[in-house]
């Protein structure tokens, strides 16, 4: 793996240029997942939506990223990160026509539903950059991987209403200007193909000894790892009973049992396919150089809850908050929502960084705590205060946010190399679990009561954080002709 400093500018470096590439496939992944967020009252007005149909397209939205993503981090460790992003971003422009172009409310909501599977991309851009860069500045790399990338939420907040408003025009203007950005990403699927490259020239890259399901170190460990797809499963169960004749009524009652029932199904099936991959640690321990403690992920999986999981569900919120709280335009009150996100630029880098220099653990705990307090700041934002001390209590917010985000995927890498797409599909799938939940709440509470929520839930959050393990030394691969390989994780 090559040893390099992070010069963003030094383009000429191979580790640079894929980690340009890398930002911007998901960059477009974020700009096509979240271009209806801005869009929010063209779309209302196109289909004569109710509110709660609205926020059930909320939560729609995010749903199917909880199993995407854990599919997504098992064919990336399996087939190498060029041609998996390269297929998503395709595929995703598809789904991206498909919503644009829906005539009527359950067409939308289908797609809408489909579009989850874009958020899995972020998955793919964590194995690729974790090879090309070395342990003490892997943090920083990712942060800004996930942070430029994730400024595309922004992005579609700040151009898609001006661009559906002044340069389309007409009743039909968001439709072409979500559309755009399917163009864009298919246009760029190719040139990810033909640039990108799975690891430096000579370095091996290391894959899962099985398929199925994460590797685990102990019996405990597997009964705990089945015990943390749980909360996914609930996530999913709770977006059905949503959409029921209890809830929203997008579903009947009898198609809300038969989704109950295909849940039901697939974690047996996981299950199954998680006892293959594990039988013989039900016999023996693997070798000491092999383990890895799976309390590592599953502490990382609720951080990630916290931080990612809340990102998703405001920046789904946060035009309308301003617009309905100030009494703004759909213009001025996505470019407000979009203060979120863009301190993904400087934030998610800046938690990678910091976590770099003094440690994985500390940098996590001072994030959590700290998001704990900007959300309770949020909470009491109302028409009274002024607009500018409500943008900017939102940039402090975010900032810890993001950077906490950072603070997590800076140690991904560093759990288990050959299972980096796994774990990271895992951790990503309990950011959207948040995203579900934390919209699920947002869908009976008001925006006051929603941000209390979160707050309380970093509160639990940071007690978690408090038992992760710095990761020390060298982890062990093995490569195919059985020679070990020592990585550096410190």
């Amino acid at each position: 793996m090559a040893d390099t400093k992070l010069n963003l500018l030094e383009f000429s470096s191979p580790p640079i240029r894929t980690l340009h590439l890398s930002w911007f496939a998901f960059f477009l992944t974020f700009m096509m997942w979240f271009s209806h967020a801005p869009m929010k009252p063209f779309i209302m007005e196109a289909f004569d939506m109710s509110n709660a149909q609205w926020k059930a397209l909320l939560i729609l939205n995010v749903a199917l990223t909880i199993p995407a993503r854990i599919v997504i981090g098992m064919l990336v460790d399996k087939f190498g990160p060029r041609i998996v992003y390269s297929l998503l971003l395709a595929s995703s422009s598809l789904l991206c026509f498909g919503f644009a172009f829906s005539q009527t409310y359950e067409q939308l909501a289908l797609f809408r539903f489909l579009c989850g599977f874009i958020g899995a991309g972020f998955v793919i851009g964590i194995r690729l950059v974790s090879e090309w860069f070395p342990a003490r500045t892997v943090g920083l790399a990712e942060g800004v991987y996930g942070g430029w990338g994730n400024f595309g939420s922004a992005a579609a907040a700040w151009t898609l209403p001006t661009v559906a408003a002044y340069v389309y025009g007409g009743d039909d203007g968001w439709r072409y200007a979500i559309a755009t950005t399917g163009v864009i990403a298919m246009m760029y699927s190719v040139v990810f193909y033909q640039k990108a490259r799975n690891t430096p020239k000579g370095s091996a890259y290391f894959k899962p000894k099985k398929s199925g399901g994460l590797e685990v170190s102990s019996v405990r460990d597997f009964w705990f790892y089945v015990a943390m797809n749980v909360p996914m499963y609930i996530a999913l169960a709770v977006l059905c009973w949503k959409l029921s004749p209890v809830g929203v009524g997008l579903l009947s009652e009898t198609t809300a049992i038969i989704l109950w029932a295909l849940l039901a199904a697939l974690f047996i099936f996981q299950f199954w396919q998680i006892f293959n991959v594990n039988r013989d640690v039900f016999k023996q321990q693997p070798p000491e150089m092999d383990r890895y403690k799976f309390k590592q992920v599953a502490i990382l999986d609720w951080a990630y809850f916290v931080t990612f999981g809340s990102e998703l569900a405001v920046v789904s919120m946060l035009p309308a908050f301003f617009m309905e709280t100030f009494d703004l335009s759909p213009v001025k009150a996505g470019l407000l929502g979009g203060a979120f996100a863009v301190m993904n630029l400087v934030a998610r880098p800046g938690g990678g960084w910091i976590s770099d220099k003094i440690g994985r653990k500390k940098t996590l705990s001072v994030l959590i705590a700290g998001l704990m307090v900007g959300y309770f700041v949020l909470s009491q934002v109302n028409s009274t205060w002024m607009i500018v001390a409500a943008v900017f209590a939102v940039m402090c917010c975010s900032f810890f946010v993001q950077a906490g985000e950072g603070a997590v995927f800076a140690m991904v890498p560093l759990v288990k190399r050959r299972m980096t797409g796994q774990i990271a599909g895992m951790v990503g799938a309990y950011g959207n679990v948040g995203g579900v939940t934390f919209l699920t709440v947002y869908s009976f509470v008001d925006s006051s009561t929603f941000f209390q929520v979160i707050a309380c839930a970093a509160a639990v959050c940071f007690l978690l954080v408090q038992w992760l393990e710095e990761p020390a030394g060298h982890m062990h691969e093995v490569l195919p002709d059985g020679t070990v390989q020592l990585i550096e994780v410190t």
